[in-house]
């Protein structure tokens, strides 16, 4: 049914896909909270960085990636001489790149959670005696937990469909980086 080229790419693309939501999520919940809970000047900031992959294009995005990242750029020379990473050219690069681009979709979902509970759940809980720590893994984190749900799916589905920020930093090479949409260009091509 499925060349071995096809499938090659279909399983990378669920490899990436699922490794990038998994990588991205601990950090996406962590900043939604922050921006949901937070309130401060540095807060628009924040926000404004996070939203950056959903304003640029993709190929910008991956360009930017390119010049950090690259084995000669600041940030990835520095991964390659002292821990042994690099990330373009490789399907490393294609997870940065999709949980990246997806980042901000998780990120939206789960503030939207987090600001729905109400706060009078989480002022009960401190006059009850539960510590930050408490209220946040006991009441935040279940309540919040559809939009949690809604943001990885969402991630997933765009890292699966992502295709101008890859082809850009992590290129198109067969069984290392060409996931579904590559692999469709790929076969347009010819």
């Amino acid at each position: 049914m499925l060349s071995d080229a096809e499938l090659e790419a279909l399983l990378l693309s669920l490899q990436v896909a699922s490794v990038g939501v998994v990588a991205a999520l601990p950090v996406a919940i962590a900043c939604a909270f922050l921006l949901a809970r937070w309130r401060s000047a540095g807060k628009i900031a924040l926000e404004a960085l996070i939203l950056l992959p959903m304003i640029l294009p993709p190929v910008v995005v991956g360009y930017l990636l390119l010049v950090t990242f690259g084995t000669r750029a600041p940030v990835g020379a520095w991964l390659l001489a002292h821990l042994g990473l690099q990330f373009v050219f490789s399907w490393k690069g294609v997870v940065l790149v999709g949980a990246i681009m997806t980042f901000p979709f998780q990120v939206r979902a789960i503030r939207l959670a987090i600001e729905a509970i109400d706060p009078g759940l989480l002022a009960a809980a401190e006059t009850l005696g539960a510590g930050a720590f408490d209220r946040f893994f006991s009441i935040i984190l279940p309540l919040a937990l559809p939009g949690i749900v809604a943001g990885a799916i969402t991630a997933f589905a765009g890292i699966l469909g992502e295709f101008g920020a890859v082809i850009t930093f992590a290129s198109n090479i067969p069984g290392e980086t060409r996931t579904l949409p590559l692999a469709i260009y790929t076969a347009l091509q010819t």
